[in-house]
């Protein structure tokens, strides 16, 4: 009888050895932010109405058409006057910027939020195990996550991605490989650093589609800190639970709709076609579908269902259904709504698709209104906003989304791991009061509205 139990027994303990190990192998495979860090240049680079009134008159080939449609794109963004701009738009070179002026920009960036971030966090350059660096729209020969190896003297081992071309969703394209590479470097730290180059790409022509892009961007960036040490869990900010990313680069529309080009004169920018709104919506759509039974609890899966079944039967009774079609309430698998600041357009479509408050969307609102459209790196600014505001506490759960030229839908789901508010460094702590403002109106109307009166026969300059 001995013999036959342990001829049973062994392949029992040894499967259940290796249950055991799996689950506690997955435990060691989780993705913590520890913190984070994002960059303020400072006050002589803000971008006020007068100083962009001089870029548009250093601008020759615009017209009294031209300033009309410019006038009317700024005061519509949601942008205000504090958000800031590279280097080469106040020495006058942002029609002809040179490599080092492009250099010199990322290094500022790097080598500020870099230093605050070990500063605070109190980990070392050498400690990093894994470098994720996204810069879309600049690349340089060694990469930009070299200089950066350089700079800081990171160990020879690091584990090193740049990655190019991803537009406004790499963040989350640099978080997504992280968390791969957690799942097969166990006890390890890592960084992404996020951020785009403004001085290669002001556009200096006159095609309305691609001026849009420098009512939009602005300077700024982020660096995130994150690790799988199991030992460090209490101690981080944010457990990521999931991610989703969607990419429609296969439809030829999707494609199209947003990708760096020159003009007829040869003006290099960034094209943002008409069909973007259609393409971010598609995008947008089968996003939430592949997320949503990730993220919702499950009564309001089963709600979903049985409303969507009811609105089916509806449908096939009659042309005029009684029952509408059913959304999915978003708010009840996440507090909060970290949204990419493209633009006021694309907020008010997110808050719409997902059936928001202003409450909701206030972080996104006041973020493009004091940073403008960062790029990447606008997810963490408005994280920061709702740092600041005291809003994160411990077991809520926030959802990022943003969207990128290819045409790129990405969303994640994090959760607060303990309660946040009030961190020294924090990019909103010197103006977090002020906000929300009375108006996110900005002067550039009450400045320039006399331009649309104007007449093309008279009209000389601004």
């Amino acid at each position: 009888m001995e013999p036959l139990f342990l001829l049973y027994a062994i392949p029992l303990l040894y499967l259940a050895f290796k249950l055991w190990k799996h689950f506690d192998a997955k435990r060691d495979q989780q993705c913590y932010i520890l913190d984070y860090q994002c960059y303020k240049p400072s006050d002589d680079r803000m971008l006020g109405t007068q100083l962009c009134r001089d870029v548009m008159k250093r601008t020759k080939v615009l017209g009294l058409e031209e300033f009309k449609f410019l006038l009317k794109a700024v005061v519509n963004s949601g942008i205000g006057e504090q958000t800031y701009g590279p280097n080469v738009i106040f020495s006058g070179k942002e029609s002809h910027p040179s490599l080092v002026d492009s250099i010199v920009e990322v290094e500022e960036f790097f080598l500020d939020c870099l230093h605050k971030l070990f500063e605070k966090s109190g980990i070392s350059p050498s400690q990093i195990d894994i470098l994720v660096v996204n810069i879309s729209m600049f690349s340089t020969s060694p990469s930009l996550a070299s200089m950066l190896i350089n700079k800081f003297k990171m160990r020879e081992d690091i584990k090193v991605f740049n990655l190019s071309g991803m537009g406004c969703s790499a963040s989350l394209i640099s978080m997504d490989v992280m968390r791969r590479m957690f799942k097969s470097h166990m006890n390890s730290y890592g960084i992404v650093v996020t951020s785009e180059s403004l001085t290669p790409n002001w556009y200096s022509g006159n095609d309305r589609s691609m001026i849009l892009a420098n009512c939009l961007f602005r300077t700024g960036g982020a660096a995130i800190l994150l690790t799988n040490k199991r030992s460090l869990k209490n101690k981080a900010m944010l457990k990521l639970k999931c991610l989703v990313r969607t990419h429609h680069g296969a439809q030829d529309e999707s494609y199209d709709c947003c990708y760096q080009k020159e003009d007829d004169q040869g003006h290099l920018g960034i094209h943002l076609g008409k069909n973007l709104p259609r393409a971010a919506i598609r995008a947008f759509t089968d996003n939430l579908r592949e997320i949503a039974p990730k993220i919702l609890p499950i009564t309001e899966i089963f709600r979903l269902t049985i409303l969507t079944i009811i609105h089916k039967i509806s449908l096939a009774s009659s042309s005029k259904p009684r029952w509408p079609k059913p959304m999915a309430n978003f708010k009840t698998g996440a507090e909060h709504f970290c949204i990419h600041t493209g633009g006021k357009a694309v907020i008010d479509g997110v808050g719409k698709g997902l059936n928001l408050t202003e409450h909701d969307l206030e972080p996104a609102r006041m973020t493009l209104h004091r940073f403008g459209n960062t790029s990447a790196s606008s997810l963490w600014y408005v994280l920061g906003y709702m740092e600041a505001k005291k809003r994160l506490k411990k077991g809520d759960k926030v959802l990022m989304i943003n969207f990128g030229a290819g045409f790129k839908c990405n969303s994640c789901l994090w959760e607060v791991v303990r309660e946040l508010g009030g961190k020294k460094g924090n990019v909103w702590e010197d103006c977090i009061n002020s906000y929300p403002p009375l108006s996110l109106a900005n002067p550039f109307m009450e400045t320039f509205g006399w331009i649309q009166k104007e007449d093309a026969t008279t009209f000389k300059s601004l």
